[in-house]
């Protein structure tokens, strides 16, 4: 998932609230469909429109049967119809295993 970084805090509670185990997260920077604002350069004379702008991503793993759910809350959350939201990207994880604990599949997560 691709957010701005002012959903991470917001983000980390849903996931409490849905149990989910842990998150990844990192800050990207991108370019989409959004149009950057522009941002003054130099000594703040010059006004430029940047090509890239800077968002989180979250990287996720749940079982599929919170997916639907955590999805739902996500854009109920923090969905207003505005594209600079950020996207949601969903993948199959054919195996998950915890090292330490030497479970596997759902309980692994």
């Amino acid at each position: 998932m691709i957010v701005p970084h002012e959903y991470l805090r917001d983000l980390n509670e849903l996931m409490h609230e849905h149990e989910i185990g842990g998150l990844t997260f990192y800050d990207i920077k991108g370019r989409g469909r959004t149009k950057q604002e522009p941002v003054a350069v130099g000594r703040g004379v010059m006004r430029g429109v940047p090509e890239f702008g800077s968002r989180t991503k979250v990287e996720v793993i749940v079982s599929n049967e919170k997916v639907k759910r955590m999805i739902d809350d996500i854009i109920a959350r923090f969905g207003t119809s505005s594209v600079p939201e950020g996207k949601i990207f969903v993948y199959d994880v054919s195996e998950a295993y915890d090292i330490g604990s030497k479970e596997s599949g759902d309980e692994a997560l």
